[in-house]
């Protein structure tokens, strides 16, 4: 990077919070994408942290001018590349930005983009509320869970970031800080800018800070581990759970190979031996005898689904682990994969995408892991290294199963993102009016595309 780009940068930020030697920017250059299918990151780039929206502000002037790319950056815990600086600019890092208040009159958490997972989780608690999603990684930044609208396991009763979010700080490309709703749980005024924003990674304006929902904490909660001696049968029993009326904060698909793996890995023991396939449900309820009579509904309903005997887990150690097993099995896997798919379909039809991938499995010899959030119809099937595969192989089966997702009404990604890597099937997704939209949409945000480029859209 040029000295004086960079005496410019310090003058906004100082010094200290300017950084461009080579060793200490390397943990900025890459996320958790798979490494065989990541772009390569620009080693010219300079790594800025500032304090504030204002500084925020000074830098995007600076860069939007001078037309240099910015590359936001929060935990680095993505998926699909979308914080990768895939040439040269300047990435922001909003990590210096880690402030959470609690307003536990109005039940709501202001928290700055940097503060993680982990610090709202903790926040939450220490007021006596809870912060029931979890999306995965707790070293997860709050602004990056907003920009890719993060998910995970939780999200069955309580909805996805997108239904957590009531206000945004942001600022633009060109400089200008918006707010965008706030401690209210309705705004009815003009286009909703503010959910434009949500999940859009990171390349129409940068997240500064959020006003998030907290709820009041459930006094008894279970994790219960159903087992079945085949796939087609647990994901069967999924629609069913809805249908009697149960809400539970999540339904995971595991497959028992790969928790023993993941327990081992960790110290830990998966409680559930008796079968390969699994579901693991999480109930919380305000009560205990709210929590015993949902607990007896969905016992009675394993019987008449076909499982055996199932695992109820009621301390909050068992629960912890289970739960903490189930959040490391891409990090096992991660060392043997090539991709790790996110389709979604509509949840009564998880049965015939996961029969399509045991044909799959069959036609070409292959094992392909899959687990995933079952309550709301979100698999992560994996694509492991195989001996002799090439690119285009594995590009070929990834068409196959995307392309008979959409057939079921599904989609090519239901929270990991598109980014960098899904960008090429976009079109084969979206219809050509959509992308033309979202392209003027763009513009208007970002005219002259320093903001993340090289991502999202085709």
């Amino acid at each position: 990077m040029e000295k004086e780009l960079l005496r410019e940068l310090e003058s906004l930020v100082g010094s200290e919070w300017v950084v461009s030697a080579k060793e200490a920017i390397e943990g900025y250059l890459y996320d958790e994408t798979p490494p065989p299918l990541r772009p390569k990151a620009s080693e010219n780039v300079v790594v800025v942290k500032p304090r504030n929206a204002e500084e925020v502000s000074k830098i995007l002037i600076l860069a939007n001018k001078r037309r240099i790319p910015i590359f936001p950056r929060g935990g680095g815990t993505g998926l699909a590349g979308a914080c990768i600086p895939t040439m040269s600019g300047i990435v922001l890092s909003l990590e210096r930005m880690n402030s959470i208040t609690v307003d536990s009159e109005n039940l709501m958490a202001e928290a700055e983009a940097g503060a993680t997972l982990k610090d709202l989780i903790e926040a939450a608690d220490k007021a006596g509320l809870s912060f029931p999603l979890h999306p995965g990684d707790e070293g997860a930044q709050i602004g990056g869970l907003i920009a890719c609208n993060a998910g995970g396991a939780r999200a069955v009763k309580t909805g996805i970031m997108r239904n957590c979010v009531k206000g945004l700080e942001v600022v633009l490309p060109t400089g200008e800080i918006l707010r965008l709703g706030g401690k209210i749980l309705k705004n009815n005024v003009g286009y909703d800018l503010m959910h434009l924003l949500i999940g859009s990674e990171g390349t129409l304006a940068i997240i500064t800070k959020a006003w998030i929902k907290l709820q009041p904490r459930d006094a008894a909660s279970a994790t219960i581990v159903i087992p079945f001696e085949k796939r087609e049968q647990a994901l069967g029993m999924v629609p069913k759970i809805f249908q009697e009326g149960i809400i539970p904060l999540a339904v995971e698909y595991v497959e028992r190979n790969l928790v023993e793996k993941v327990g081992k890995s960790l110290g830990l023991k998966w409680p559930c031996t008796s079968a390969e396939y699994q579901l693991m449900i999480i109930l919380s309820e305000p009560s205990e005898d709210a929590l015993l009579g949902v607990l007896e509904k969905l016992l009675g309903l394993c019987e008449k689904s076909g499982a055996l005997e199932p695992i109820v887990a009621e301390t909050r150690k068992e629960q912890d682990e289970i739960l903490k097993i189930r959040s490391e099995i891409y990090s096992t896997l991660k060392p043997d994969m090539v991709d790790i798919l996110d389709t979604t379909v509509p949840p009564a039809r998880m049965i015939e995408l996961i029969r399509i991938v045991n044909e799959l499995e069959k036609k070409h010899g292959v094992y392909m892991p899959v687990y995933g959030h079952a309550g709301d119809g979100n698999l992560h099937v994996h694509l492991m290294k195989w001996d002799g595969w090439t690119d285009e192989r594995y590009d070929e089966l990834r068409r196959m199963i995307y392309e008979k997702t959409l057939e079921l009404g599904g989609t090519i990604t239901g929270e990991h993102g598109i980014g960098y890597l899904r960008k090429k099937y976009m079109e084969e997704v979206l219809e050509g009016k959509a992308i033309e939209l979202m392209k003027a949409i763009k513009r208007i945000f970002d005219p002259n595309n320093i903001l993340n480029p090289d991502k999202v859209l085709p």
